[in-house]
């Protein structure tokens, strides 16, 4: 049933294929977890296939070790129309012990779509904690400034009449 869970994790071991020129976790393995845990949760609120239209503010705080058990969690903050706003943080630590250190952090929009790939409604996630109204605030607040940065970014895309 879409709507239930608004926060899932997922978990894996680093394994050696994941590992960059400086012995750690590379950036694209990262992305791609978050990738994943981002549609998991979408798709488990809406009930329906979505896709990723933008992924911003990915803070990489940590590296991470091959071997390292991750946990890739992703919370619904806001919904639209369309769209889903989720939180996704990485940790990671030694598999041995149960402690998890905070490697990554960001935000991911995703759009749920209909059978021809058109935009389609999704469950309304209400806020209930204050913790839940402060993370949605703050999806509100990054909405207006991806605006912003959007009308700023159009100087890159088009082209410069001399």
């Amino acid at each position: 049933m879409a709507g239930v869970d608004r926060q899932l994790t997922l978990r894996f071991l680093a394994e050696p294929a994941d590992v960059n020129f400086g012995g750690k976790v590379h950036g694209g393995a990262v992305m791609k977890w978050i990738d994943l845990a981002a549609y998991a949760s979408a798709a488990g609120w809406s009930g329906k296939y979505c896709i990723t239209v933008y992924a911003g503010g990915i803070r990489f705080v940590k590296p991470i070790h091959v071997g390292s058990i991750v946990e890739v969690t992703g919370k619904i903050i806001y919904t639209g129309t369309s769209s889903m706003h989720v939180a996704i943080d990485v940790k990671a630590g030694d598999p041995k012990f149960s402690e998890r250190h905070l490697t990554t952090h960001c935000i991911v929009i995703m759009v749920a779509v209909d059978d021809e790939g058109k935009p389609t409604s999704v469950p309304e996630w209400i806020p209930q904690t204050e913790d839940d109204i402060r993370l949605r605030d703050s999806a509100l607040r990054l909405m207006d400034m991806r605006k912003r940065i959007g009308a700023e970014m159009e100087a890159h895309v088009k082209p410069i009449v001399e």
